[in-house]
């Protein structure tokens, strides 16, 4: 395997995006966690790209931030705590820009995914989840605290579930996790489920995609009474756009709009 910590493959309008650290379960350094960001701004700088792949390499997802980070960061003296600031930040950071990416955005769930891998499944469009997954927040056990993924995980799984796991260190396979909403597929067959969800959203418009995305943002902190206007007004904006006419008209005429795989 390459040294690379992030690997990339453009294949049509996807991004396949692998975290390669096999020898660590890809738990996250800093040089993962930038080139992770990196990936995503020259995804979204790249007009052709409208979908992101997320998975580990060598049958795991992400085991979390590197223990063995936190401690030579600890050795510092007293350059810890800036060191472990700047960890914990890039992981912030990392979480807050897939979570507000216009691109839809897949992860592929298998073997270990803990602490920031958690969060970064929280914060993706679809997961999808092989048998062989076990999920985990053990941050508690290790006398540590699950700090810039806490608010993704109350917004994915709710408040109750995201105490019940994190005070616990709770393990928990696939059927669960897609019985608290977690993940959205389980399947034995990851490469055929991963195919038929990027098909599907290769069928959205890329501009409605990011608007949808966009509108779903604001109505989450917004009550719904507050919202018809703004509604209304991105619905026009979208009715009258050039995606809002080639997709009706192409409807109207029996036939894949522009943006869909021919």
């Amino acid at each position: 395997m390459s040294e690379q910590p992030v690997l990339l493959e453009k294949t049509g309008g996807v991004l396949f995006v692998t975290l390669n650290r096999p020898d660590k379960k890809n738990a996250m350094s800093l040089a993962l966690l930038e080139d992770l960001v990196a990936a995503l701004d020259e995804a979204e700088a790249d007009s052709e790209i409208r979908v992101l792949v997320i998975r580990g390499a060598d049958g795991n997802f992400c085991a979390g931030a590197d223990i063995k980070d936190m401690n030579a960061a600890r050795a510092l003296g007293e350059g810890a705590p800036k060191a472990i600031y700047d960890l914990s930040i890039a992981v912030g950071k990392m979480v807050s820009r897939f979570a507000s990416s216009p691109l839809t955005i897949i992860t592929v769930l298998e073997g270990a995914v803990m602490g920031g891998g958690f969060g970064l499944a929280c914060v993706s469009d679809v997961a999808i989840a092989s048998h062989t997954v076990r999920f985990a927040l053990p941050e508690t056990t290790l006398g540590l605290l699950p700090a810039q993924i806490a608010p993704v995980l109350i917004e994915r799984i709710g408040y109750s579930e995201a105490k019940r796991l994190s005070v616990t260190g709770a393990r928990i396979p696939a059927s669960e996790a897609l019985r608290i909403g977690l993940v959205h597929h389980v399947t034995q067959d990851v490469e055929e489920a991963i195919r038929e969800v990027i098909e599907s959203a290769l069928r959205c418009a890329p501009e409605a995609v990011a608007a949808t995305k966009k509108l779903l943002w604001e109505a989450r902190f917004t009550h719904s009474d507050q919202m018809v206007e703004r509604a209304a007004d991105l619905f026009v904006d979208a009715v009258l756009g050039e995606e809002g006419k080639e997709g009706t008209i192409a409807f109207a005429e029996k036939r894949k709009a522009r943006w869909m795989p021919q």
